[in-house]
Parts: structure tokens; sequence; C-alpha cells
């Protein structure tokens, strides 16, 4: 049996972090694999989760299964997190999943349970694992267009006019803020209008929030998503805490499903229990159960979002460091939209043979389509990797 297999395409950015941990040298930049790193190259636990856990050791009694859908507690402390009141909670169904990753192919799979003729639209580009996870399930995909390359901005008229293609139960999958591959992101009015045209489209939508706390606040980061909650019957979200809490390793996320009204929601409640017992059965809780924690507990959250705070202003200082070190060098600012985009990344603007020759010179490891890390950066590697980019031609 295991014979008959045949190999599976290798994923680039782990690929890539398999050639950055043999390149012998001392000065080499990694820019590819999306964690947060400190000035000390250094993923921290977060000051609020640390406490979290030690109180998790000493306070905790079982290890018995919380539900299927996990910890009800969990699921109130994100949603009030991400939605705020912007939806009813009688309206909202939820489950704990393991990570993001987790609630994506989980909503993925109730979309294929309800609707299997229905199209999921990704915008171009996306994070590879959205259109990777879509295909695995045979669920039709489309795009619509999103970033300019060549004005490194959202492509907005571009994206509405693809979109006037969406069908009635279509879903097109949104980034809620800090998008990946691009850094560009809708402006509020953009998201009105998205909005719009999905509730006279009647579409749903399916918002991928892995980043809210990295881009522009907590509540600005989460704004978009709100409206959209405000303004459509229905709608999915996938949200992701490795990120905001630094949890990477403990598969953190959660998948809600916002309904037009209770019987339906009691509906979508029942599915979401029967996937995660088709998947995995049980979520996994500790990460969970430190969330909901630092949520809960008013001087652990406080003393989380200072932190993730100046998280937020780091990568922020490190884009302006960044585009005035270019800015320097070419005596233009055509690089000025580093400093524009938010959250993790950016996309460069460079070719795959531009980047190639960045690994190879400077020992700057990124994505082949010139997504960069900010985050890998640091007041040493700034002005590498500026040059690096002017010496490759960027």
């Amino acid at each position: 049996m295991l014979g008959s297999l045949t190999p599976q395409p290798a994923d680039k950015i782990l690929q890539l972090m398999e050639l950055y941990r043999a390149d012998p040298r001392a000065q080499k930049v990694d820019l590819g694999v999306g964690v947060y790193r400190d000035a000390e190259g250094v993923t921290p636990v977060m000051r609020a989760v640390r406490e979290a856990e030690r109180r998790l050791v000493d306070e905790q009694t079982t290890k018995a299964y919380t539900g299927l859908a996990g910890d009800p507690a969990f699921a109130e402390a994100m949603a009030g997190l991400i939605l705020a009141d912007a939806a009813p909670r009688d309206r909202l169904a939820a489950a704990a999943t393991p990570g993001g990753t987790g609630a994506i192919r989980q909503g993925l799979e109730m979309i294929r349970m309800a609707s299997p003729e229905a199209r999921v639209w990704l915008s171009a580009p996306t994070w590879p694992n959205h259109p990777s996870i879509i295909r695995y399930l045979g669920i039709p995909m489309a795009e619509y267009r999103y970033f300019d390359d060549d004005t490194r901005a959202v492509d907005f008229a571009g994206m509405m006019a693809d979109l006037e293609g969406v069908a009635p139960g279509d879903v097109v999958l949104l980034h809620g803020c800090c998008h990946n591959p691009t850094g560009a992101n809708l402006t509020l009015p953009e998201w009105e209008a998205v909005a719009a045209l999905l509730l006279r489209k009647g579409a749903i939508a399916f918002v991928d929030i892995a980043y809210q706390g990295f881009g522009d606040g907590l509540q600005q980061d989460a704004a978009g998503t709100r409206l959209l909650a405000a303004r459509l019957p229905e709608m999915l979200i996938a949200a992701s805490c490795s990120k905001n809490f630094g949890i990477y390793r403990e598969r953190t996320g959660a998948l809600f499903a916002l309904a037009p009204d209770r019987a339906t929601r009691d509906l979508a409640q029942g599915t979401l229990a029967f996937l995660n017992r088709q998947n995995y059965s049980f979520p996994p809780d500790h990460g969970a159960r430190v969330v909901t924690m630092v949520l809960n507990d008013p001087e652990l959250r406080a003393d989380w979002a200072a932190e993730l705070e100046d998280v937020r202003l780091s990568m922020l200082g490190l884009r302006e460091a960044l585009a005035h070190e270019l800015r320097a060098r070419t005596g233009s600012d055509r690089f000025g939209f580093i400093a524009q985009h938010r959250g993790m990344f950016s996309r460069l603007g460079a070719s795959p043979e531009q980047v190639l020759a960045m690994r190879e010179t400077a020992g700057i490891y990124m994505v082949g389509d010139s997504r960069f890390n900010v985050a890998g950066l640091n007041a040493r590697t700034v002005p590498i990797l500026a040059e690096a980019i002017v010496a490759a031609g960027v």
C-alpha cells in the first residue's frame, strides 16, 4: 500500500527553513517563516501567558476532556476579543480548533457539507495554505485581484470588479487584517463596500483573522470583521492565537459561524461538534485555557495588551527603519510602501531571480515571491537587507 503513494510537493516555506539551517554563514538573515522574533532573535513567552500557565499548573485539578467544541469560556472570550458587541451571541456558533489552520480546515469542511457547489474566492495572492487545503478537499475555487504589483497597494477597483462574478451562496475568503503575504490592508470604507457587495450578491464572508493586534491595534484590526458581522446575516471567522499570544506550538484557534437566527445557529453548532469529532475529536485545551485566563483576568489582560502593543510598535519601527535605509540608498521613495503596510509581512516586488541573488550573495532568506517577515529583522540586519535589495537591483 505505502509503495503506491506519490511524492507530494515540498512546502516552500518549510523548504526555505531547511536551506537556512544548512547555511554556515554567520551573517545569514531568516525572513521566511512567519514567527515573531524580538531584537535578540528569540520568540518570547509573553509575560501574561507565563503567569497564566503558572496559575494553571497550580490550580488545575484534572486533564479530562472538555466538550467536542472545546471550553465555552474560551469561545466567549475570543468572541469578545474579535467581535465585541458587533453581533448577538445567540447567533454565534463556535468551536475550538488546533490553531488557525485547523479553523480554516473545519470552516471549509462545513462549506463543503452545506453547499458542495459553492466556490471559495481567494485574494490573489493569499496565504499558500488556503488554496492548498481547498484543492485537497476538492472545493471549487476562484480568485479576485487584490494586490497591485506596481503600486504595492490594494487593487480595490480590480477586487470589486472581480467580485461582481460572485454567485449567491459563494464564499469570499478575506484577511481580517495584516494581509498575508502582502501587508496591504483594506480601509474601513472599502470594508463597507465589500459588505454591501456581499449582501447584494447573497455571498458568504469567511474571514481569516490571524494577526489581530499586530497592525494598527487590537480594536482597529478587528474593525473590518466587526463591520461584516454587523451587516451580514451569515459569515464564518477563523481565528488564531499563535501570533498575538505567542503560543505557536500550543496550536490554539477557533472557528465561529454567525447564523441568521437561533435555530440555524444551533444547527451550525451541532455541525461544528460533529466535524471536530470526525477530524480530531476533542480539541487541545492548554493554550485555549491560557488564553481564556489572560482575557478574563483584568491584570493579565492589561499586561498582555501592553506587551502586544510593544510588539506591534517594534514591527512598525523596523518597517520605518527599512524604508528610511532604502530611501537613503536609492534617493527615491519607491520603497515607502514598506512603512505603510501592516503586520509581519510585506511583498517586496523582487523577481525570483533577485530573491535568489540576495540569498546567494548576502544570506537573505525570503520566500520566492519576495514576501519577507519584518519581525525577522533587527537594528543590525536592517542595513544588511537594504544593501542586498539595492545590490540585487530590486
